[in-house]
């Protein structure tokens, strides 16, 4: 079985009408242990009090904020290389998931930051890259809103995401690249000086599994659905021509 054989609009309908009743009862199911567990099961951490445990909603909608954008990116790459329609109406649907992390993110870090910080916000490497990444994000959204046709505004947009993909990565790397910035670094390490502890770590790793099964969902089920007003477009303008 090839993996093409998905960017039929048929195919890929049915096999996400067998993939979401698992995977969204799944996805709250996770979520709603691994908030539980971290926000009310979990020790307040000795600097930064209770605070510690925006780090359950604040990881993994960063995690996935940049990830939808890497998976933007894939499927982009997929229609412009092999003009598979399915694959740019997933990046469409991604899109406004992946915008909803990110703002998720950074009001999260933003509470985070003023107990720690003193402030709001600071232009810090990690957090203005994040920043212009969301704006990337309403670009792409808006984009897809004022093209006509479809196609063109597939190519365009794909474009546009290429370009995003600079911030995506200076999002995930910025700490690396910029010693100098306040953003701590990675909670999620092998390095066991830099590594969450255990009581803290596990629970997070329960909420970022969450967070992917309900991207996933999101994603599977916002495709569709851009499958069906596809058609339903394509529909109307037959009638009009007739």
């Amino acid at each position: 079985m090839s993996i093409w054989e998905y960017a039929n609009p048929k195919k890929f309908s049915e096999t996400a009408a067998r993939i979401l009743p698992v995977v969204a009862p799944l996805s709250a199911l996770t979520l709603l242990v691994g908030l539980i567990w971290g926000f009310f099961f979990t020790p307040d951490d000795y600097k930064q009090g209770a605070t510690v445990k925006i780090i359950y909603l604040h990881v993994p909608s960063a995690m996935m904020a940049i990830n939808a954008w890497g998976m933007m990116l894939v499927t982009s790459l997929v229609w412009l290389i092999r003009r598979h329609h399915v694959s740019a109406l997933a990046a469409r649907a991604a899109a406004p998931i992946g915008l909803a992390f990110t703002l998720i993110a950074l009001v999260t870090g933003a509470l985070w930051g003023q107990p720690m910080w003193g402030t709001w916000w600071a232009w810090d490497p990690r957090l203005t890259s994040f920043l212009i990444l969301a704006l990337f994000y309403l670009g792409y959204i808006a984009l897809w809103q004022a093209v006509e046709n479809p196609d063109t505004a597939a190519d365009l947009t794909s474009v546009l995401c290429i370009v995003g993909s600079v911030f995506a990565l200076l999002s995930r790397y910025a700490v690396n690249f910029w010693n100098q910035g306040l953003h701590q670094g990675a909670s999620l390490s092998l390095d066991k000086e830099e590594n969450v502890s255990d009581v803290f770590w596990l629970p997070l790793l329960v909420c970022i599994a969450g967070f992917i099964l309900l991207f996933v969902s999101l994603v599977l089920l916002r495709t569709v659905t851009e499958i069906r007003l596809r058609r339903l477009a394509v529909i109307e303008a037959r009638e009009r021509v007739e």
